[in-house]
């Protein structure tokens, strides 16, 4: 029996021990609820509160004075970026307004956007150049005079390809269009500064980065209006209804400050890893092709084409294996559909068909690498995909 190998962290990157003794250390001391008034209610109250306030300061917004941001816990990414849009959007006065969604985010987002398109809202999905960013030429030919926000990802979970995401926010800022972003892959990863990004609003997940499962984070810049699309309760604001799950809250400002306190070695080391893996392979099998080389990517994402080859088969070769991958979001898996990203990146049929995603983590160790890379090319050649072809 194989080993298991993990490469798949963009979809679940698995929990730190540190982190899961956080959580479980903080469920076992706040048994209180933080909305109740006694002195259990209260002890956890402010637990929750300096939860927030470090995992605010660690992301880059502003929680002192009258100018404050505001963080707000969700279930994870998929819910915050469904409060961003349906929040933001449900301010406007009618519902026929315009609004900008490349075609490369996520389906947390592409979808909720189909949701407001089915209730009046007109939706242009921008396409990516062929190195896997948007073309800020063409974000801009598509902003019109009632376009009532625009969204762009801080990094695509599927290539890591990074996003101009400052330089589309200046484009929104001058026309007074709210932009949001998608940092769910990029936070522990890269050095994400909410106040530098001027953005409107900003989802993160924990488990992206080695936190708990269950618990993301919508930054809100002071300022913007949000309006609430769940009710039933007064926290949050009134914004999120509902019990602040603390021990979450504890383990996720615990994986953000492991990333803190590490980040330039972990980046470093992912970085290293990922060209190793991708060597390891092109060395052999000079067909292959690694989507969106030439682009700054994240340090832990490899999307590795394997021309000639069908995904589904090599992902299923790779599982027996033992080494645990992906063929895109997590959320699409399953899917037989072509990769939206990689179709709107103009990619040949080809090299869509035959992609696949190995995702790094804090876990991977140079063995991994060096075990992987001899897994994937045996599988390769298992299936038919010689070093001459």
């Amino acid at each position: 029996m194989n080993t298991l190998i993990y490469l798949d962290h963009n979809a679940t990157a698995p929990i730190l021990p540190s982190v899961a003794d956080a959580v479980r250390e903080a469920s076992l001391r706040y048994g209180g609820n933080p909305g109740s008034q006694h002195e259990s209610g209260r002890r956890a109250r402010r637990a929750l509160e300096d939860a927030r306030e470090q995992i605010g300061e660690l992301l880059g917004a502003r929680l002192g004075g009258s100018r404050a941001d505001q963080v707000i816990f969700t279930s994870g990414g998929t819910e915050a970026n469904n409060l961003a849009l349906l929040g933001l959007t449900a301010e406007q006065v009618d519902s026929s307004g315009h609004l900008v969604v490349p075609a490369i985010e996520h389906p947390s987002i592409i979808e909720p956007a189909a949701e407001l398109q089915r209730a009046g809202w007109r939706v242009a999905h921008p396409k990516a150049s062929i190195d896997g960013a948007v073309r800020l030429q063409e974000i801009e030919s598509l902003l019109e005079p009632d376009t009532r926000l625009a969204t762009l990802m801080l990094a695509n979970n599927e290539t890591g390809v990074l996003q101009p995401v400052t330089e589309m926010a200046e484009l929104c800022s001058d026309r007074g269009i709210p932009l949001h972003t998608d940092a769910a892959q990029a936070i522990g990863k890269v050095p994400v500064d909410f106040s530098a990004l001027e953005v409107a609003t900003m989802s993160c997940a924990a488990h992206k980065f080695h936190g708990p499962l269950g618990i993301g984070a919508l930054l809100v810049r002071h300022g913007v209006k949000l309006r609430a699309k769940q009710f039933g309760g007064h926290q949050q604001g009134g914004l999120r209804p509902g019990t602040e799950m603390l021990a979450l809250a504890v383990g996720m400002c615990t994986a953000l400050e492991c990333w803190h306190n590490e980040a330039e070695q972990r980046s470093s080391r992912l970085k290293q890893f990922r060209d190793q893996l991708e060597q390891a392979i092109l060395s052999e099998l000079p067909a292959a092709t690694v989507i969106g080389r030439d682009a700054e990517r994240l340090p832990n994402t490899s999307n590795i084409s394997f021309v000639g080859l069908d995904r589904q088969a090599l992902l299923m070769a790779l599982d027996m294996a033992g080494v645990a991958c992906s063929s895109g979001s997590a959320c699409a898996s399953g899917s037989s559909e072509p990769s939206p990203v990689l179709v709107a990146m103009g990619l040949e049929k080809a090299l869509i068909n035959g992609s696949i995603r190995l995702s790094l983590g804090a876990s991977t160790n140079a063995t991994d690498i060096e075990e992987a890379a001899r897994r994937i090319l045996h599988a390769c050649r298992h299936l038919g995909h010689g070093s001459n072809h």
